[in-house]
Formats: structure tokens, sequence, C-alpha cells
């Protein structure tokens, strides 16, 4: 499966070595493809980059693993009753644009309503139910 990875999932897992950091090696390791694309990334790097710069280092040796795409220009169609935000509507979009199955975001905020929800072939999971799919 491709899995596409928001960004604060990229800063969760070069920030410390915790749960989502070991996530995302069991994903790797049960032969599952990580993807970015450099909206995400850069968006990583900047909130990194106020923080520390250990987290910096880490996500760099990540963007040696995972696959970053291009970034994707599009809108999104999406049905009224399905208000995402512009800011994070490019973070979906990257997902379909590079095929990806599942979206993972720790922004519950924005993308809670669209948890368990397949939009357009993307399936948007919250790192607990990424776990659970992948690990059980």
């Amino acid at each position: 499966m491709r899995i596409f990875l928001d960004a604060n999932i990229l800063f969760s897992a070069a920030w410390t070595d915790g749960a989502v950091r070991q996530l995302l090696a069991l994903t790797e390791a049960a032969g599952h493809e990580l993807w970015a694309d450099a909206y995400v990334f850069e968006e990583a790097r900047r909130n990194l980059a106020a923080k520390t710069s250990t987290g910096l280092a880490v996500l760099n040796a990540m963007a040696n693993r995972i696959k970053i795409g291009g970034m994707s220009t599009g809108r999104l169609q999406l049905p009224d009753s399905m208000n995402l935000p512009d800011k994070n509507q490019p973070v979906l979009a990257a997902a379909i644009h590079h095929h990806c199955d599942i979206l993972v975001t720790g922004d519950r905020t924005h993308f809670g309503q669209f948890y368990g929800k397949t939009i357009q072939g993307v399936t948007v999971l919250s790192p607990a139910m990424l776990a659970e799919t992948i690990l059980c």
C-alpha cells in the first residue's frame, strides 16, 4: 500500500523516537511505501527548525526512505457537507495525486470528520487507525 504522511506525522516521527516513528518503521518493514510531497515535507521542516536542529537531521534521514513527490496544485471537488480548510486541501490533493491508498494525519481538528472515510480513493486515518490497519 501507498501511505501518504501529513506534515504532523513527519514532525512527530522526527521530533522524538516514540510511537509514530516506530509505527512508520513497522509500516515500512511490512512492505508498504511511505509517501509525502514537497508541501508537507517543507511544513514539517519549517516547524522542526523552529523547535530543534536535532529533529531536522532525523527528518532529512527520513527523506532518504520516503518517496517525496512534487506538490499537487489541484483543487478538490468535495461535497458541500465535507468542509476542509484551504490550507489542508493540498495535503489530501497530494495523496490523491500520488495514488496513495491511505492518508495518515494526526490533525483531528481539520481531518477528524474524514477519519475512516475514503475520498477519491484515499482513506483518511489517524496514526492509531493506521496501526490497527497495518499491524492487526
